[in-house]
């Protein structure tokens, strides 16, 4: 993400705070408004199949002020949600747009980048607080906090999950931390080198993925717009050649399925989706999807044959009255 600086309010605070269900109105058949720029006889990615139900909703109004910015679905039709304003976390039920408040915020929490395990664990990067938390998704009981950084001059930023750990990007600094999945264990930090640049005073490390072979991750840097491909052995770090596409400029969430990777670009207000060579070291640019609702997405996840997007609308105010909503869009 590249995030504005909210304001807090008590109203919003205590809204989160309440836990109580909401029910999202739902848009079915708003499948005409999708906008994917898509070569002629292509398929859709392996291992999309379903909900084939066109009844399950396309959009998910958010409460007012939510500030949403990381979203992440498991197998079962939930997404879970964090905020940037307090901390809080969301639950939507995919299939009928109900949510609940699975965790109340505070004031001085941030939920950005998210990721829920096989075990019903969240990992929640905590932003400019240094944090990686671990939220029990059944209870939203905090099972863990993890002091990445000190509370100043870092932003941990999104997370993806590979082999023991959990990993986290660190938008200010080059290194990458990994904290052990589960409820215990040492946290490490690894310095990102080979091709990698370090770019001051802009968001760098971004979005995260594991790789097609589990054996390393790809991170997005935002600015200037590059994928890198990094060992999580030594940290070293290989830019990915891109076809198709001068850069991934604003890339924030990315999210894959097989060899295809979908990058998020946020401002942009478009995804980008590239075909992974086997050796990682070539992404060439397949098809972009854009869509009216999007408002600046920030991040994705998939669910069946769809990807759900938040809007962060960064280029909006980001004020306790201000709308937010989730939207779902075909692979």
């Amino acid at each position: 993400m590249t995030p504005n600086r909210p304001g807090l309010s008590r109203r919003l605070l205590l809204g989160a705070a309440a836990g109580a269900t909401l029910t999202a109105a739902t848009a079915a058949g708003t499948g005409a408004a999708y906008g994917t720029s898509r070569p002629a006889g292509t398929t859709m990615p392996p291992g999309t199949t379903g909900p084939a139900d066109g009844d399950w909703p396309t959009e998910f109004p958010l409460p007012d002020g939510w500030l949403p910015e990381g979203i992440t679905i498991g197998s079962r039709p939930y997404a879970y949600m964090g905020s940037r304003a307090h901390g809080a976390i969301l639950r939507a039920d995919l299939r009928t747009g109900a949510l609940r408040v699975l965790r109340a915020g505070a004031l001085g929490r941030a939920s950005i980048g998210l990721k829920l395990d096989r075990d019903d664990l969240l990992y929640v990067a905590g932003g400019a607080g240094g944090t990686a938390s671990v939220i029990d998704a059944r209870t939203g009981d905090l099972v863990a906090t993890h002091r990445l950084t000190p509370p100043a001059g870092h932003f941990i930023n999104d997370t993806a999950l590979l082999g023991r750990d959990a990993w986290f990007t660190d938008s200010n600094e080059a290194v990458l931390y990994a904290v052990p999945r589960g409820r215990s264990g040492e946290v490490r930090a690894l310095p990102l080198t080979g091709d990698w640049v370090q770019t001051p005073h802009v968001y760098n490390a971004n979005g995260i993925v594991d790789t097609p072979d589990g054996r390393g991750v790809i991170v997005v840097s935002s600015i200037p717009g590059r994928l890198y491909h990094v060992d999580v052995r030594t940290g070293h770090a290989t830019e990915i050649a891109l076809r198709g596409a001068a850069d991934v400029l604003n890339g924030d969430g990315l999210a894959r399925v097989g060899h295809t990777l979908y990058v998020v670009r946020n401002r942009d207000n478009l995804v980008a989706v590239f075909r992974l060579d086997r050796a990682m070291r070539t992404a060439t640019l397949h098809h972009t999807v854009t869509d009216p609702r999007f408002d600046v997405p920030t991040t994705a996840a998939r669910h069946g044959n769809r990807l759900y997007l938040v809007n962060a609308r960064f280029t909006s105010p980001q004020k306790p009255d201000t709308t937010f909503n989730a939207v779902a869009v075909p692979l």
